[in-house]
């Protein structure tokens, strides 16, 4: 585990039990038996003190931002927690995302160990099998690995619990949160475009340019606003679709003019280049799809240059159907693929003409197209372009 981050078990006073991960290099001042609190700078102590008493009331506390005096220096660090058993599992990082990334690394790793220590309990198992029965030492090692083994899936399963519940708490705040902003941020768009039409000839060239900067940046915030909503739906495991027969390529075809505006004004062409007309119909919701192929061509666009062409296609399979989306853009380097369908996660690549991104749209692309069945993947050469490929399950004859 690489993330510069702090996971401790307590007991139900705050106590520190053990550190399990010391990425911020704090365990000399969490030895056992130390309050979690005596972390916090001298003015944060009272919080931390109200976030300890969230714990014991509610069971979980999610990103409360406590100062603590690290490798010399006061720091900001953002603490979460949930209630095992006989304590709590807190969880320190220094931003939102590296506690949520943090989070999610202790499942995985987590598991890796249970299977790790898994198959060196059958590795001795069968070699004691094979020795002779007096073998006092071997016994001794399989017992105590058997041992840990027991302990920590019993410590894993409380860390798991404990996960869980932030996790759910972690998706109920950003629901929450986006749901309650994007009525007053919707106002201020809707108003800095009025101003943009009614009242430009009464405003100079400075003030018109200061309501674009309004309008651009409400936008972006309402959509980013959008893209919270539903990343928390999806997460919290209660995406719906409400899926129909589509003919894929009619609606590839129907997309594609309301965003050949936004290629025109980067001089980039829009193929789209079906291979057979008609096509057998998918049971899709095809809002959704519409979703995922506005964001993988608005994204081909946002990082293609000038005077290039944008390739849609849709092919037939065997039993699927396949729709890429291929770009001769920027390319992205081979080692940052892994992380593009990871929320809020960013590459090197910059746009070309200045876009912004909130980092959610693959995440989202790729949750909604497996939720149909299908699958997403990605082909990239740096300077030489990219492209994305989603597949649709086809439908029986006679299923609708």
């Amino acid at each position: 585990m690489r993330q510069e981050g702090e996971a401790l078990v307590c007991d139900a006073q705050g106590l520190v039990q053990s550190v399990v991960h010391d990425g911020l290099k704090l365990e000399s001042r969490l030895r056992p038996g130390t309050s979690v609190i005596n972390l916090a700078e001298d003015a944060d102590i009272a919080k931390a003190q109200r976030f300890l008493d969230l714990l014991q009331n509610s069971h979980a506390a999610y990103d409360w931002e406590i100062t603590v005096n690290l490798d010399g220096l006061p720091e900001t660090l953002h603490f979460a927690g949930g209630q095992i058993e006989g304590g709590f599992l807190v969880i320190i990082a220094r931003t939102r995302d590296q506690l949520n990334v943090l989070s999610d690394e202790l499942m995985r790793i987590n598991n890796e160990q249970t299977n790790k220590l898994r198959a060196a309990a059958k590795e001795l198992s069968l070699f004691a099998r094979k020795s002779v029965s007096g073998d006092e030492l071997l016994l001794q090692e399989l017992t105590t690995v058997n041992n840990e083994l027991a302990n920590l899936q019993r410590e894993m399963s409380k860390a798991n619990v404990a996960l869980a519940a932030l996790n759910e708490q972690k998706n109920r705040f950003l629901g929450m949160a986006a749901h309650d902003l994007r009525t007053p941020i919707g106002t201020i768009l809707t108003y800095s475009e009025f101003l943009e039409v009614e009242a430009a000839d009464r405003l100079d060239e400075e003030q018109r340019s200061f309501v674009k900067i309004i309008r651009d940046s409400s936008q972006f915030m309402l959509n980013m606003i959008d893209d919270l909503l539903d990343v928390s739906v999806i997460e919290s495991g209660q995406l719906r679709l409400e899926r129909q027969p589509e003919d894929i390529a009619g609606l590839i075809g129907r997309l594609i003019v309301p965003l050949r505006p936004l290629a025109i004004k980067k001089q980039i062409e829009l193929l789209f280049s079906p291979t057979e007309i008609p096509f057998p119909a998918v049971s899709i919701d095809a809002g959704k799809i519409e979703q995922v192929l506005n964001n993988l061509i608005g994204n081909a666009v946002k990082y293609s240059h000038v005077n290039t062409v944008i390739r849609i296609a849709a092919a037939i399979g065997v039993d699927e159907i396949r729709v890429s989306v291929s770009d001769q853009g920027q390319g992205i380097p081979k080692e940052e693929l892994s992380r593009l369908f990871q929320p809020f996660s960013k590459t090197s690549v910059r746009s070309t003409g200045g876009e912004k991104s909130t980092g959610l749209g693959l995440a989202i692309t790729r949750r909604i197209v497996e939720g149909h069945g299908g699958h997403i993947e990605v082909e990239s050469e740096v300077g030489r372009g990219t492209t994305f490929t989603f597949t649709l399950p086809i439908l029986p004859d006679g299923q609708y």
